[in-house]
């Protein structure tokens, strides 16, 4: 059975320290909004990296906020090979990370029916 190196996942970590500062710096599209850059899964050749992001205040939906990205996605790319000491820099997939989102959701749904809840059961007396 192989190794499982962890050189991927310290590589996807730097990358998304490095590339969250970079978007920062070098994008200035104010429909983007804030920028958070939630994961990075990089390839076990370190020749693919899948960008999980997030924005906050953009005024662009999804599918427009990854298109900017990915126009973006060479300056990125060479920004990224100036600051990393790895020999290849990996090319950059870019995906909105809807989990946020997704839990935010269900964090409503839970606090609609938590009230709901309350008024239909009595309050019990723990020393009864």
């Amino acid at each position: 059975m192989p190794k499982v190196s962890s050189r991927p996942r310290r590589v996807g970590e730097l990358i998304q320290r490095e590339l969250a500062e970079l978007i920062r710096r070098e994008i200035s599209a104010p429909a983007l909004g804030l920028v958070t850059v939630s994961a990075v899964e990089v390839s076990t050749d370190l020749c693919h990296a899948k960008v999980y992001f997030t924005t906050l205040g953009s005024s662009l939906s999804e599918a427009d906020s990854v298109q900017l990205l990915m126009r973006h996605v060479g300056e990125l790319r060479h920004g990224l090979a100036q600051r990393m000491t790895t020999r290849t820099t990996p090319r950059l997939n870019f995906v909105y990370d809807s989990s946020i989102a997704y839990g935010n959701h269900l964090a409503k749904l839970i606090e609609a029916v938590a009230p709901a809840d309350e008024a239909v059961q009595p309050d019990k007396n723990p020393h009864d």
